[in-house]
């Protein structure tokens, strides 16, 4: 018997003891497909990142994160406190922090004092941060058209509506 014969047939247990199942033999065929799913999304995200990573670091001299900073201040003229950036990019305040200066010594974006909170600081973009961004999401626009232009309007109205979905069933199961 080979070796993988050996491990798709295991010996039957000694009597009155039950069988060992490996994670394998656990997992429903829906399990699988969830899984080898979550991985196909994870997969593509993490290629089209690690492009558009070395895009903006080629071409602007700037890492995603600070792009990403960024695009949410963009969205927010009137500024984000520190906290708010925080939640919305998923990462440290220390990580903002770090960031924050960054572009603040570069002038792109400007501490102000929280009219709500003496205490606290908004980040805003400056005029030339508000420019530097504009020219760099066009470009980055370009460039995630250009790695999805193998795939049909159709299929990706199809995917966005599919995961449209999946997003409101995660937030729904985060509010239970």
């Amino acid at each position: 018997m080979s070796r993988s014969e050996n491990h798709a047939h295991p010996a039957a247990p000694p009597d009155g003891e039950e069988p060992v199942l490996d994670v394998a033999s656990r997992l429903t065929d829906d399990h699988h497909q969830s899984l080898k799913l979550w991985l196909r999304m994870l997969s593509c995200t993490m290629r089209i990142e690690n492009e558009i990573r070395s895009r903006l670091r080629t071409t602007f001299g700037i890492t995603l994160p600070r792009f990403d900073l960024m695009a949410q201040l963009e969205r927010y003229p009137q500024g984000l406190r520190m906290g708010e950036l925080s939640r919305r990019m998923m990462v440290t305040g220390g990580n903002i922090t770090g960031i924050t200066d960054q572009l603040e010594q570069e002038k792109l974006v400007l501490r102000v004092p929280d009219p709500k909170d003496g205490r606290a600081y908004s980040v805003k973009l400056t005029p030339a941060g508000r420019r530097a961004f504009a020219s760099m999401a066009a470009v980055h626009e370009q460039w995630i058209a250009e790695l999805l232009q193998d795939m049909s309007s159709a299929d990706k109205g199809q995917l966005i509506d599919l995961l449209s979905q999946m997003k409101r069933h995660l937030n729904a199961s985060d509010e239970k």
